[in-house]
């Protein structure tokens, strides 16, 4: 199955981390659909929503590594501080960076008087995620790092 390691990059891990970002894009798309009865294209490679495609990006990364070199490895160690990192800042730091956009469009929205021209363009409220996105995220990461690194990295994971 040599094959499928060479498929877009040549690294298992960086293909599976991007196969989780692509399935959770795909997922918030498929939700997108069901819950607002609407197909919206600028969802596929949106930021924000369920699920996080960020946490799911940099949990499957950790979880192949840990599955390829070892849960006790200095590699696993970093990619999993970098998942927690990744994590921590697309709950709280995007997230509050949302909400103020949300007030601001509020504001802007409702400025009556002489708007300046700063206000022209609407600001990005979906940009962080709330606790449950990130942990369906981090979950779907996982499954696909785990499930993908055990399919195909046996013959080719390296020894410790």
């Amino acid at each position: 199955m040599r094959n499928v390691v060479d498929v877009l990059t040549g690294n298992l891990i960086l293909n599976l981390a991007i196969m989780a970002w692509a399935v959770a894009q795909i997922l918030k798309m498929i939700l997108v659909v069901i819950t607002k009865r609407k197909l919206d294209w600028h969802y596929i490679m949106s930021s924000g929503g369920m699920p996080s495609s960020h946490s799911a990006f940099v949990c499957a990364c950790a979880a192949a590594t840990g599955y390829m070199y070892g849960w006790s490895s200095p590699l696993f160690s970093i990619a999993a501080v970098l998942a927690i990192v990744v994590m921590y800042d697309a709950a709280n730091v995007r997230k509050a960076a949302g909400e103020q956009a949300k007030i601001l469009n509020y504001i802007m929205e409702h400025w009556s008087e002489m708007k300046p021209a700063i206000f022209g363009k609407e600001l990005k409220e979906l940009l962080g995620h709330t606790p449950f996105q990130v942990l369906m995220g981090g979950l779907l990461g996982v499954a696909i790092g785990l499930v993908g690194a055990w399919l195909w990295a046996s013959p080719y994971a390296p020894t410790t």
